[in-house]
């Protein structure tokens, strides 16, 4: 076994040499991300969006001729779906379900998140697997105890993400730190119950060693991945982000509002960038007049929305996704053969 081999019960349910998530980032993710991610040893996720199914599924597909998987071997991966956007595309006026569609291309796992009524789409999943032999793992996305302890005890999910205040792009507003939020979920998951990961500004190895450690059986990296050749943020974000530094970063809806991304349910912000967009709602400036900055300043760096999370100041270049996902399995692993060293047997 590699020496960067770190075995956890999720590592084993998903098949893969370590416990590290590509979040599902609908703006960011591509087909060349997830690919390099999965041969390297990690489990991406591609965040579905706004996306129609067909163009969902050519990605799916893709990244199965870039990996030379035959059709009938499940995908390495997962997909991501948002709660709001899931009740205008599965709905009765729909004429374009993706769900099913996404379900029909055999992805290890599928992730929801954001909505009280997620459960909906849980039961669709163990549904259509209950008609044949493949079994999707289910992912939920939490951002507070109690929405753990209903996607625990009523819904009955594969695996909890548990996202902190730190995360970048869509979360709870008032959500805990995710150190603090994984302590208060861990207690009250019973031993037979799903798995937990951790998410929200993890850039690093220590930084995963340490909620290994803690009891989260993975990780979500989702910043940490705007910072590679793959992304697909344009060349002006990345160079935004590489000079970023810690604190570079706000919560907030002004984002949504000057991108026309409203729908979000209550509770739930955006956490990007602080830069003109910030700071034109901060100082109370009438939406007409914010929104017409944003035109003026149409194409520069001054307002553009570049989503991303707390943990902007800890990289400085910009590597190809393989390669981080290697860094991020060497780094840990020497934290937690460093972290042994402190227990004397």
């Amino acid at each position: 076994m590699p020496s960067d081999s770190i075995n956890t019960k999720l590592s084993q349910l998903l098949n893969v040499p370590a416990p590290i998530l590509i979040a599902p980032m609908a703006v960011a993710t591509t087909r060349s991300m997830m690919s390099a991610a999965a041969r390297a040893g990690a489990f991406p996720f591609y965040g579905a969006g706004i996306d129609s199914s067909s163009q969902i599924v050519d990605v799916l597909r893709g990244v199965r001729r870039d990996l030379g998987l035959p059709d009938e071997a499940p995908l390495p991966m997962g997909v991501g779906f948002i709660s709001w956007i899931l009740k205008m595309t599965e709905g009765p006026d729909s004429d374009d379900k993706r769900l099913m569609k996404v379900l029909n291309e055999q992805p290890k796992a599928i992730w929801f998140a954001f909505g009280d009524d997620l459960n909906i789409y849980v039961d669709k999943v163990r549904a259509f697997d209950a008609e044949r032999e493949h079994k999707t793992v289910v992912f939920v996305m939490v951002n507070t105890v109690e929405q753990a302890v209903r996607a625990v005890n009523e819904w009955k999910v594969d695996v909890l993400v548990l996202q902190g205040i730190e995360a970048g792009g869509h979360g709870g507003a008032t959500a805990p730190p995710l150190s603090i939020l994984l302590c208060a979920v861990l207690p009250v998951i019973p031993k037979d119950g799903p798995l937990v990961v951790a998410a929200g500004g993890i850039s690093n190895g220590a930084h995963i060693a340490a909620l290994l450690t803690m009891g989260a059986s993975g990780v979500v990296c989702g910043t940490r991945f705007l910072y590679t050749e793959e992304c697909a943020y344009s060349p002006e974000k990345k160079d935004v982000l590489l000079r970023s530094d810690l604190g570079s970063t706000k919560r907030g809806m002004m984002f949504d509002e000057m991108g026309k991304t409203m729908g979000w349910p209550a509770g739930i912000d955006g956490r990007a960038i602080a830069n003109g967009i910030w700071k034109d709602a901060v100082d109370g400036l009438a939406m007409e007049e914010r929104f017409r900055r944003l035109e003026e300043s149409k194409g520069q760096q001054s307002h553009l929305i570049i989503w991303a999370g707390e943990g902007v100041g800890l990289t400085k270049k910009i590597e190809k996704t393989q390669d981080v996902v290697r860094e991020l399995r060497r780094e840990t692993t020497e934290n937690l053969t460093r972290a042994s060293t402190l227990v004397l047997v």
